[in-house]
Order: structure tokens, then C-alpha cells, then sequence
């Protein structure tokens, strides 16, 4: 058969200068192709792996054909070989191949990547976007803070993970809601509230000075330190330490609170509306000052009685049963897990009970296809049961369920416990982060001819940079460690790197602008090795979004903006921007100039910003 002249084939080639197509899926549609000619066996898409070539070796994509050899009863390099000359021949965008035993590694023409990048140039393929999500509606639930302290280090983490995730996932166009759960009533509400009873003299935030976030969350320190006096004062009395734990006058006082608070009464009702909304005037203060949002909030005193009609629901379907103390549970052990209370015998909730009840008002008030909670992974097995329990009761929505789970952070220092007073509170850690970034820049000399509002806008936007980049380009499901030393640092895989490279093309692109140099036009240059990298790279930006919105992972865009950092401050140092001839200019321009969208628009997907000017 003389494969090059199949008529089919030759129509089949046609579609290779499709810009818009990419060509790692042109590449795929040719190797099916290909090999459906050549050996006569039918693939599809998810039996052809393309990855990038590895650098030792030339090329850019290579396809592995180690799968096939059993198939077709032939050696890796002859199979590698005769797919590599069939593809030479018919896509002139593939420049030439080599095998390296199983790996068949396709060197792709210049041409090509000087011809994309003017695509990019003319807008005519778009940066920063995918059709992934049309259609589709997803609620992404994050910070759900209690209202007994300020935000901390680990708040933070929870805050930039969800509302990167949102962020993500709007640039594959789903149709985005971001919520907070407010956990604003429970028994350690009321220990805030009765340390204040007890001593707080009629003081309010702004008799002290203080963000109300910060007052309540002295009383909740207050209460631990008062509770473990009068444990040891009854330990000393001869009483067992756990049956002191329960007969501490302090913890009865705080669990008769929460009993009159459900009963309604009119003052512990407005002791907790007030300080509750001190803590919200924080918080908002906080979410305002780092950068994040909502759509929609919800708060468990609104919530927290919702899934008592489930409850009822389940019994009614034998999803769920009774014990002898009235108690109802649902058996969760033929599905590798265990019993699980869902209401407990005097008939007061307990948290699954008021996330089934949360998780149906969510489908009413939005009907989403997608319910990610943002939550830390010591609630793994909590919204396995969850997901479970909904399935059992048969909610179109369960399967949409995806508890997106992180590690904790920690700090040189070591483990934070808010109760004992050793967290390290946000606004805090965001204000030393801002002067260690004043510092910094100031001995690095970054802020010639700034004013001094645009240094401090400057010193604010590095701050909150460090610690979001350092936080996010972390796998979400690892424990990490924080550095705030490291963060802030100019150089290696941090915020302000990325950030400096950003304000060092926008300083080059003023130039150009200053020189009149329309970078935008059509050259004939023909790009270098290192251009190629970068536009290759440009080229992979989609493809990163995609993959960060199928995983729930920001990390991918994150250390994927620094590799395109890392390689333009390579190039721009090998590579003399203005001294050379206007065609080149120009075409360096246009390159810096995408560099600078991709690094603008994937920090922007971290809730990062980038400056202009350092």
C-alpha cells in the first residue's frame, strides 16, 4: 500500500495548520491515523501518550511505543522509526525525529513556533481559558471560620486554596459560586462568651484599640487558661482528672450558655449577636486586606437544624435506624466503614446532621453539579460518611461532592494551638510580611522615583505575593512548612521572583512603546532555541489551566509560571533585547510581551498581583 497517496490521508493532513487545534492534539490525530495506515489496527486517543521530550534528548513531544510492540509483534526502534518517517512526510510542522528505544521523539520546525507565536500576538488563540466547565456549576466552599478567634497561618492556607481553586476553575469556564460556612454558634462559641461574662468589664474593640476578631479571641485563650486552673484545683481535691475535666465549674457554665442560647434566651442571645458581630468587622477587615471574596454566605446558626427532616427522611427509608437511648445512626460497615450517629438521643444535632441539611439547601438555592469543601484533611473521614450517607438517600447532587482536603502548615517554630494563644494570627504574620518586603526592596534599591503611597502599595503587593505563592506552589494535600524568610526572598521559586520578572518585561515593553516599535506586526524572524523553549512554554499555559482545574490544584499553575519565569530571566540574559535589528526587536517584544500575559494572568489565578514597575 503506498501510504502516502491514500487519499483519505491527504485530507486527513489538512487539518495540521490548525493553530487553534494545538499541535500536541494534531499530533495525536496523526499518530492514530498513521498508525491505522501502517499496520491496520484502530487506536484511540487514551492509547497515545505524548509528553514532552525530555531535555537530554532532541525534540519537543515524544511518543512512547512501548505499548505497542506485544501488539504488533515488532521491536521499539522499527515501530518507532516507521511512525516517525510517516509523520515527517505528511506534517510539515514536524521538522524531523529520533528513537531513542521506546521513545520516539518529534523535533517540530521553527517556523512553527515563530508562526504561533503570532497567533498569540493577534489574540487569535486566546491565553488564560478552556470551554472545560461550560455548562457546569460548582460551589467551592472555603475559610468557614469559627467565630471565637482571628484568622491564623492555617485560616490562610484554606483562604488562598479555595479562592484559587474558584479562580481556576472560572478560567475553564464554569459557572463559579464561592461560599463561606460560618461557624458561629457551639460550645466553643460560649467559652469566649463566658470568659468575657466573667472579666471583660463592659470592654469593646474600640475601647481597646483592637480588631474585635482579636478581642473575642483573647477571651477563648482566657477560657482555656481559667479551665486548667480549676482542673488542677480539682485534681487536688482528690477528683479523677477526666471527671474534673467534665465538673469544671467554667465548662459547666459554658455548656449551660449553649442550652440557653438554643432555648433563646433574650441576654445570652444578644451577648453572642454582639460579639459575633466584632468578630465579622475582623474578619471582613482581614478578607478584605488578602484578597478574597464570596458569593454567598451561610452561617450554622441558620443551618445547624436543617437535616433534622433528613433525619426522618432516612428512618422513613431504612437508610438509618434507632438505638434503645433514641439515638439514630446509619450503618456504614458494608461499605468498609463503620456506624455513624447522625442525631443524638435527646434529639440535638451533631455536625453531619447539619451538613446533610446545608449540602440540600445548597441545591436548592444554586442546583450545582459540583460541592467542593475546602477543609483540613483531619475531616477526611467525615465527609467520606458525608457522601455516603447522600448517596444512600439518593441526592442527585452526591456524587458532586469532592472534599478537597489539605495538610496542615506549620512554622519553624512548630505546631500552632489557638486555644493555648500560640497561633500566629493572619493580620499579624501579613503585617511583619509587609515590613520584611520594605526592607528587602529598599536594600535592593527597587523603588527609585516611587511616591510613598506607590512603595507601600508596592511593599503590600510583594507581602501578600510571598505568602500566597509559598503556600500554594505546595502540593494542597501535603503538610508543609512556612518560611517567611524564604518566601520573601528575590531569587528560586518564590512570589517576588515572579513578580520582579514581570515589572523587568513591563519596563521593556515601555521602551518599545517609547521607540514606537510595533511589536505587534508579522516578522520573519526565525526564533532560537531558547525562544522556542518559551514558546512552547506560552503554549502550554491552557493545557496547565486544565489540568489544575481537573485536579483542584493550584500548585500547577503556580510552579508552572515559575518555569516560564525561570526560562525568560535565561533568556534575557543571554539575549540582547534592543541591540539588534528592528525585526528582531520586535519579535522579542512580542515574545516578552506573552510572557508577561501568561505571568500576569496565572499569578492573577493564585490571587496574586503583579506590578508594573520595581
Amino acid at each position: 500500500v503506498n501510504l502516502f497517496y491514500s487519499l483519505d490521508f491527504f485530507i486527513f493532513v489538512g487539518c495540521f495548520k490548525n493553530y487553534k487545534m494545538g499541535l500536541e492534539k494534531q499530533l495525536t490525530a496523526n499518530l492514530i491515523e498513521v498508525i491505522k495506515l501502517v499496520y491496520k489496527i484502530e487506536v484511540d486517543e487514551s492509547q497515545i501518550s505524548i509528553q514532552p521530550t525530555k531535555k537530554e534528548f532532541k525534540g519537543t513531544y515524544t511518543f512512547v511505543t512501548f505499548p505497542f510492540v506485544g501488539r504488533l509483534k515488532k521491536s521499539p526502534e522499527e515501530i518507532g522509526n516507521a511512525i516517525g518517517e510517516a509523520v515527517v512526510s505528511v506534517n510539515n510542522s514536524i521538522s524531523g525525529f529520533n528513537v531513542v528505544k521506546g521513545f520516539l521523539n518529534f523535533e517540530v520546525s521553527p517556523t512553527y513556533w515563530g508562526e504561533l507565536l503570532q497567533q498569540f500576538t493577534n489574540n487569535t488563540i486566546a491565553l488564560g481559558t478552556t470551554d472545560d466547565g461550560i455548562g457546569n456549576k460548582v460551589m467551592v466552599e472555603y475559610s468557614s471560620p469559627n467565630t471565637n478567634k482571628p484568622l491564623h497561618l492555617g485560616h490562610l492556607r484554606n483562604n488562598f486554596l479555595g479562592f484559587s481553586v474558584a479562580e481556576i476553575l472560572k478560567a475553564n469556564n464554569y459557572n463559579v459560586v464561592k461560599a463561606n460556612l460560618i461557624n458561629d454558634r457551639g460550645i466553643h462559641i460560649c467559652k469566649s462568651m463566658i470568659a468575657y461574662e466573667r472579666s471583660g468589664n463592659g470592654e469593646t474593640p474600640s475601647s481597646r484599640g483592637i480588631k474585635g476578631d482579636h478581642l473575642v479571641g483573647e477571651y477563648y485563650v482566657k477560657f482555656d487558661q481559667e479551665y486548667k486552673k480549676e482542673i488542677e484545683q480539682l485534681v487536688a481535691k482528690g477528683i479523677e482528672a477526666e471527671e474534673a475535666k467534665k465538673q469544671a465549674p467554667i465548662m459547666l457554665e459554658a455548656q449551660e450558655m449553649l442550652r440557653k442560647w438554643e432555648a433563646g434566651d433574650e441576654q445570652v442571645y444578644s451577648l453572642w449577636k454582639t460579639m459575633n458581630e466584632w468578630v465579622y468587622a475582623g474578619f471582613n477587615a482581614t478578607y478584605e486586606t488578602i484578597g478574597v471574596s464570596f458569593d454567598q454566605f451561610y452561617y450554622e446558626s441558620n443551618t445547624y437544624l436543617l437535616g433534622k427532616d433528613i433525619v426522618e427522611e432516612g428512618l422513613t427509608k431504612n437508610v438509618f435506624f434507632k438505638k434503645e437511648n433514641n439515638s439514630v445512626w446509619v450503618d456504614l460497615t458494608a461499605d468498609g466503614l463503620d456506624q455513624k450517629l447522625v442525631l443524638r438521643g435527646d434529639g440535638t444535632s451533631v455536625y453531619i446532621t447539619q451538613d446533610m441539611g446545608t449540602a440540600d439547601l445548597k441545591y436548592e438555592e444554586h442546583a450545582i453539579d459540583k460541592s467542593i469543601y475546602v477543609v483540613g484533611n483531619e475531616q477526611d473521614y467525615h465527609f467520606v460518611v458525608l457522601q455516603k450517607i447522600l448517596q444512600k438517600l439518593e441526592r442527585p447532587y452526591a456524587d458532586g461532592i469532592f472534599h478537597l482536603s489539605y495538610g496542615m502548615v506549620d512554622l519553624p517554630s512548630g505546631k500552632m494551638k489557638s486555644r493555648e494563644g500560640t497561633v500566629v494570627d493572619a493580620d499579624d504574620l501579613i503585617a511583619e510580611m509587609i515590613a520584611t518586603a520594605k526592607a528587602r526592596t529598599e536594600e535592593q534599591g527597587k523603588i527609585d522615583g516611587f511616591t510613598s503611597e506607590e512603595a507601600a502599595e508596592l511593599y503590600r503587593m510583594l507581602a501578600l505575593g510571598a505568602i500566597k505563592y509559598f503556600i500554594l506552589k505546595v502540593d494542597p494535600k501535603k503538610r508543609m512548612l512556612f518560611n517567611p524568610e524564604e518566601s520573601i526572598d528575590f531569587q528560586g521559586n518564590t512570589g517576588p521572583f515572579i513578580q520582579y520578572t514581570h515589572a523587568r518585561i513591563s519596563s521593556l515593553i515601555r521602551k518599545a512603546n517609547e521607540l514606537n516599535l510595533n511589536y505587534t506586526d508579522k516578522t520573519s524572524v526565525e526564533p532560537n532555541e531558547s525562544e522556542v523553549e518559551l514558546i512552547f512554554l506560552i503554549s502550554q499555559f491552557n493545557k496547565k489551566i486544565s489540568e489544575a482545574g481537573k485536579e483542584y490544584m493550584p500548585s500547577v499553575v503556580a510552579n508552572y509560571v515559575y518555569d516560564v519565569a525561570k526560562s525568560y530571566n535565561s533568556y534575557y540574559a543571554a539575549t540582547p533585547i534592543f541591540k539588534a535589528t528592528e525585526e528582531e526587536q520586535k519579535f522579542r517584544i512580542a515574545l516578552s510581551s506573552k510572557v508577561a500575559e501568561v505571568i500576569n494572568k496565572g499569578m492573577g489565578l493564585l490571587g496574586i498581583q503583579v506590578p508594573d514597575r520595581m
